[in-house]
């Protein structure tokens, strides 16, 4: 479709986005955020080892680590080689490639993410596909002494990144893709927090909703004590590097380490020229017409009233380039499969044969189908153009060029142009920039436009994540830069830059012949092996899929965890 070039949009996460999810650079204006800027740009010169830019989950995560919160292995693993090497090493903060080297030839481990980050997920939730409650092979230990001064920046109004904000016009009550137990971070799980809400346990396979996703990640800060390192509602710009590290302009903070949490979820694509004018048309007594074939135009039409008619315009070409909605689960993600059922008839529908019943088989089984008469309130468009718009009073005609060529005109009053969201670097100087996205990076397909625009998706710094998460000297990225969108899969990435983190401040104190240099754990550390090319590597031969430019990667939607537990009891009750 000409005006969807650009790639469809994933589920907020997510950060779960799931995913996806850790955005933080959407702007936000108010009287709050300019006395918060000006309290900023009134304070002096400041100097702290590292700045964390960003304040979603990954950031987080890693301003819990530099407070003093260290990782440690405690309980075997399931996997017998991974338990070998982590015996005689088990402090997570010493991560290097042997440790998951195994991973690309075993069927237990995903291939979606990086090993570092799937090392992580593994040994802090194993098994946590299968089994309910899985107990953690990781404990968090808090040593003071390993602490490292740090501030981590984020424009949203709360510590969540992008889950703080509302980036699309849809409920902030529909259930998120990944379960409760995927979205917690270390020291007070979002298990803790709904017992803290509602006064008690958290039941089982909890599709929470954004809303509480959100408040839980406002309240972490401070039950866990690292609020005072989190700036909220702040924009960070003018970074540069400097003989000794870097200075950040818009905040005077001088430091030596600089970390890169600002996502890739904080941009919405904005609508081609032709279609800009009807985003100032509100008639909700006309259909509304919404543009998009992903979660998040998935999540604008749940959020219509079930009255009001819907004309979905959406690119369909599911061998080449298949909607994310495909994937879910008729009964873990009814919604989602509901809607994709939908556009599978109108697809059906508008092609030369005659569509089976099948998209709809599954209708009396479906919930989400009674919420609304979708043969009257729905018409979904398959691969078609916009050419011309007319304004009449408070709504507009549209006039559309189907896939079979034919001319038709709908009236519209109002558009949701949803067709995916990007991140941007540009709070960097044009050198550093340069440093972190090298030219050759992310010039493919419709990277080069997004490059052009400034604008950065998941494939942008994949290539440089598999190799190392430090893509520039002392320049490290996190959250859904490196591509791994879900927040269950921040961890390694986290660890892996903290680890580096302090190395360096024990390399400084020991040079300097300073008393800490000699604060030993009670656990034996080895030394670090040397970072090489490869120190996240899949092997560049194609073992790392190729990630959509949104950076999605829920490759579990078609199963039922709900149901996983329960089938391995059987399956063992029968041997």
């Amino acid at each position: 479709m000409a005006a969807m070039r650009a790639s469809e949009g994933s589920k907020w996460q997510l950060v779960d986005q799931d995913g996806p999810a850790d955005a933080s650079g959407s702007s936000f204006h108010g009287a709050f955020c300019s006395e918060k800027l000006r309290d900023m740009a009134n304070n002096r010169l400041r100097d702290v080892d590292t700045v964390i830019v960003g304040n979603g989950p990954s950031a987080l995560i890693l301003s819990y680590i530099l407070h003093g919160h260290i990782p440690y292995y405690t309980r075997p693993h399931h996997d017998p080689l991974l338990h070998a090497k982590l015996e005689s090493r088990r402090n997570l903060l010493d991560l290097t490639p042997d440790l998951y080297a195994h991973f690309l030839s075993s069927l237990r481990y995903s291939t979606q993410a990086l090993p570092i980050n799937t090392l992580l997920d593994t040994l802090i939730r194993p098994n946590a596909d299968t089994e309910i409650d899985p107990e953690s092979c990781v404990a968090w230990r808090y040593e003071p002494d390993k602490a490292v001064s740090h501030v981590a920046l984020g424009n949203s109004r709360h510590a969540g990144g992008q889950w703080a904000d509302k980036p699309v016009s849809a409920s902030s009550e529909i259930g998120t893709l990944s379960y409760a137990e995927m979205l917690s971070l270390p020291g007070y799980s979002f298990a803790d927090h709904w017992k803290a809400m509602n006064g008690e346990a958290l039941p089982h396979f909890l599709r929470p909703t954004r809303a509480q996703v959100a408040a839980y990640y406002e309240a972490y800060p401070r039950a866990v004590g690292i609020a005072e390192s989190i700036q909220n509602c702040v924009e960070v710009s003018h970074v540069s590097r400097t003989a000794d590290g870097f200075y950040i302009g818009s905040h005077d903070i001088r430091c030596k380490h600089l970390v890169l949490g600002s996502g890739i979820f904080s941009v919405n694509i904005s609508p081609p020229p032709l279609l800009s004018p009807l985003c100032g048309v509100h008639n909700i007594t006309k259909p509304l017409l919404v543009i998009g074939s992903g979660f998040s135009a998935a999540d604008v039409i749940i959020s219509t009233p079930p009255h009001r008619k819907i004309i979905h315009m959406f690119n369909w070409k599911p061998e080449e380039r298949p909607s994310p909605l495909r994937g879910c689960h008729h009964q873990a993600y009814p919604e989602y499969a509901g809607i994709y059922r939908q556009m599978k008839l109108a697809a059906l529908s508008s092609s030369k044969s005659k569509p089976p019943a099948s998209p709809l088989m599954k209708k009396r089984n479906n919930p989400f189908f009674t919420h609304r008469d979708w043969t009257t309130v729905y018409e979904g468009i398959p691969n078609g153009n916009i050419v011309d718009i007319a304004f009449v009073e408070d709504f507009a005609k549209v006039t559309m060029r189907l896939e079979s060529d034919e001319i038709i005109e709908r009236a519209v009053g109002g558009i949701e142009y949803v067709v995916g969201r990007r991140g941007s670097l540009d709070y960097l100087d044009d050198s550093l920039r340069s440093e972190v996205v090298s030219p050759t990076v992310g010039q493919e397909d419709e990277e080069e436009e997004n490059s052009a625009s400034g604008l950065i998706s998941g494939r942008t710094l994949r290539e440089k994540a598999e190799t190392d998460l430090e893509v520039a000297r002392s320049v490290f990225i996190i959250g859904s830069l490196t591509g791994d969108s879900l927040v269950r899969h921040a961890f390694g990435a986290c660890a892996y830059a903290a680890g580096k983190i302090l190395d360096a401040k024990h390399e400084f104190a020991e040079e300097h012949n300073c008393a800490a240099a000699a604060a030993k754990t009670e656990m034996p550390t080895p030394p670090r092996s040397p970072v090489q090319k490869g120190v996240n590597s899949h092997s560049r031969n194609g073992s790392s899929p190729r990630i959509r430019p949104n950076g999605v990667s829920h490759h579990d939607l078609h199963l039922d965890r709900r149901k996983l537990p329960r089938a391995m009891v059987l399956q063992s009750a029968e041997r």
